[in-house]
This record gives structure tokens, sequence and C-alpha cells, in this order.
């Protein structure tokens, strides 16, 4: 393996790093590339169609779907940053991933991330306004605020994301090159570090623990106030809708933040490479399929999109 000096203890660091494919023979990584690669077909095709029906339907240009399709496009993208890469190493010989590329594959994979659950807690709070707040709610969330709302998020994300490349980037990988995951991620990646790493877990569980506990409280308080706020309504129908469609963000709110506080959140959670990448495979395909089949299945208005999208496509 090619080394090159860039600040090791010995004064040599890895240059290249080998991703470690799942254990099995040919077989089962024949049926894992198969699954894999139907996730991810199934990912973009949601999340694209997601982004165009709300795009090109005037019935949905609305604060609320506004932040739905920049939900999609986080979705989309940090999928396609992990799963072509591990697709392409499944029938690999090399498995190799440079150090340049392994270092903006988890800057953008954390940048798209971070960004995804401060947009969890934006849609809360959109909901809030709406249904406890709805006369200050056209002023409140006014297109120019859901811009800064969507903008302020891609900050915070990019500023995590900057913080943890920077740091753990810097470290000395004197160790094995092979990193047992099929992405580059902290946890294993600190594994093969030479230097001691406590302070950069430290951070990492810090600066994780923030966000997650942070937007996770600002969501509970959100659905505090509109459970209250629906309890009280005197229309069944409206409190049907309200339920039907909070229902579905607070389905993609459990599944998202209940995997990443699995996987980051606490330290020793997953105590295996294996069950890592098990869970890995839970944030980066599946939640980003299902997030798209939650929403339309649980929405009248964008099923009613759906179905006038695809009549126009009928008669032209």
């Amino acid at each position: 393996m090619p080394t090159h000096g860039v600040g090791n203890l010995s004064g040599f660091s890895l240059q290249e790093f080998v991703l470690v494919r799942f254990e099995g023979g040919l077989e089962t990584q024949a049926l894992l590339f198969v699954f894999f690669l139907a996730l991810y077909l199934v990912t973009v095709l949601g999340n694209l169609t997601m982004i165009v029906v709300i795009t090109v339907d005037a019935c949905l240009h609305s604060p609320m779907y506004f932040f739905l399709k920049n939900l999609s496009f986080p979705d989309l993208c940090y999928s396609s940053v992990i799963i072509p890469k591990a697709l392409a190493n499944f029938f690999s010989l090399t498995k190799v991933i440079t150090f340049a590329g392994c270092a903006t594959q988890f800057f953008l994979f954390s940048l798209l991330v971070t960004t995804e659950g401060f947009l969890l807690a934006v849609m809360a709070y959109d909901r809030f306004m709406a249904i406890c707040n709805p006369l200050r709610y056209p002023v409140t969330i006014c297109p120019s605020a859901c811009t800064r709302l969507v903008l302020g998020t891609y900050c915070g994300g990019c500023l995590n994301s900057i913080i943890q490349t920077s740091l753990n980037f810097r470290l000395p990988f004197c160790s094995s090159p092979r990193i047992n995951h099929f992405f580059c991620d902290v946890p294993p990646l600190l594994r093969i570090a030479c230097a001691n790493t406590a302070f950069n877990e430290l951070v990492m569980f810090s600066i994780r623990g923030l966000i997650i506990m942070g937007t996770i409280l600002v969501v509970l308080v959100s659905y505090g106030y509109i459970t209250v706020t629906t309890l009280k309504m005197h229309s069944g129908a409206r409190r049907h809708k309200v339920f039907s469609t909070c229902g579905s963000h607070m389905i993609a709110v459990s599944l998202f933040y209940g995997t990443v506080f699995m996987m980051y959140a606490q330290p020793g959670a997953v105590e295996s490479m294996e069950q890592g990448k098990v869970v890995s495979i839970f944030y980066t395909l599946v939640i980003p399929m299902l997030n798209p089949l939650i929403y339309s299945l649980w929405n009248k208005d964008v099923k009613e999109a759906l179905k006038r999208l695809g009549q126009k496509h009928a008669i032209t």
C-alpha cells in the first residue's frame, strides 16, 4: 500500500483506505448487491418524484410542502454519496478509497444528515405555527422565512461537518488501512488511528448529542402543543386531518432519530462493526427510501397531486 508523509507518529500516513465489505461468500455479496441496488433505485425514484411533484403542482406550493421538498433533497443526496461507491466495491478487487475521497465522502454525508435532522425540527415548528397560531402563521412562516430556515439548516449542517471532518481527518492513521465499514464514518476511522482518540470521541458525542437532543426537544415541544390544541377541536374531520398530516412526520422523525441516536449519541451503543453496518444500512438506505413513501401514502394532497401528474402524462 503506498504511503505518504502527512503527520503520522512514525513519519508516514495513509494515502488510501480499504473499505471492508460485509462478511460472506460470492453468493452473499451478489444478494447484498441486488438488495442495495433495489433500495437505492427506489430511494432515487421516490425522492425525485416528491421533488418534481411539489415543484410542478401549484396546489402544493405552501410552506409545509416546501420543507418536504427540501427534506427529499438531502435524502436523495446522502444516499448517493454513499451507495454508488458501496455498490462498486461489492465486486471490486481493491475496494480502495483515497484519503481525499474518504474525507469528502464523510464531509458530505455529515453535512446532509445533520441538515436533515434540523429540517425535521423545522417541519415540526412549521406544523406548530400552522395549527396552534393560524392567524400569525402567514406572517411568521412567509416565503422569505422559509428560505432562511432552510438555509439555516444547511449552515448548521456545514458547521458540524467542518468541525467533525477537520478534527478526525487530522489524526495519524498508522494502523491498518482497512476501514471496517462500507463507507467512511467516524467510529471505524477512530479504530484505525494510532493516536489517543478520547478527545475526538468526546467532541463527537458532545456535538452530535447536543444536535440530537436539541432538535428532538423542538419536535417534542411542538407536537405537545399540537396534541393539546387538536384535542380541543370540535370538528372530528379537522382532528383527523391534523393527525394524518402530523402522523407521517412523527413516523419519519421516530425512524431517523431512533436510528441516529442508537448509532452516535451514546458511547458503546453499537458494540461490533458488523452491527454498525446493519444500523448504517437503515439510515443510509431504508429511511431515505421510506420517507417519500410515508409522506405520499399518508398525505391526501400528495396522492391527489400524483394522480394529477399521472393524468397529465397520460393525456400527452
